[in-house]
């Protein structure tokens, strides 16, 4: 069964590369909208609304939805919309720990059956100079980001700790993933 990944994030694309799965690009346009407030019924939500979208209008495949959010002190960071709210979620960041978390979602779209999970990641930022925080906004990565910043990236050296899972916080928990697709087909990899 194909694997199509209801997403044009080039992050989740590079970690289905990086388990050497072979799949299509076919992101969702679905309206990243809801009115859940809990973070992991919300990030479940939207992916499985994602894949059911993609499902849906292609009628074929196994779809792969996922949605990433940041939550700190109750408050939902997704990704910034400009350059000012980058340099404001990055200041709410700075010193601080807060969660970062993933729902990631499986639909057969020529049987609609459907799965879905969440995973959860503590991560820990040092204190930042406003001159980093400048910086970094001003180079541009952050700015497509949940939370305005990618782990993966030059903000990588604004981590202290982390508690979880790193693919996680990149934007595709691998290993629940794989246990997903393994426990939905049967099989593990689709071919």
């Amino acid at each position: 069964m194909e694997l199509i990944l209801a997403s044009s994030s080039p992050r989740r694309q590079e970690l289905l590369r990086q388990i050497g799965l072979h799949f299509a690009v076919i992101p969702s346009k679905l309206e990243e909208k809801t009115a859940e407030r809990n973070p992991a019924k919300r990030v479940k939500a939207l992916a499985l609304a994602k894949a059911q979208e993609v499902a849906e209008r292609t009628g074929h495949g196994l779809v792969l939805g996922a949605d990433t959010i940041v939550v700190i002190g109750g408050r939902i960071l997704g990704k910034p919309g400009s350059s000012a709210e980058a340099a404001a979620m990055l200041r709410i960041l700075s010193g601080r720990t807060h969660r970062v978390y993933t729902g990631i979602a499986l639909v057969d779209a020529a049987t609609g059956r459907s799965r879905a999970v969440t995973e959860c990641t503590l991560v820990k930022f040092r204190s930042l100079s406003e001159r980093e925080i400048e910086a970094y906004v001003a180079s541009g990565e952050p700015l497509d980001k949940a939370g305005a910043y990618g782990i993966q990236g030059h903000a990588a050296v604004f981590i202290s700790g982390i508690k979880g899972c790193y693919s996680n916080v990149v934007g595709l928990p691998l290993s629940r993933f794989w246990q997903l697709l393994q426990d939905f087909s049967g099989k593990g990899l689709p071919n």
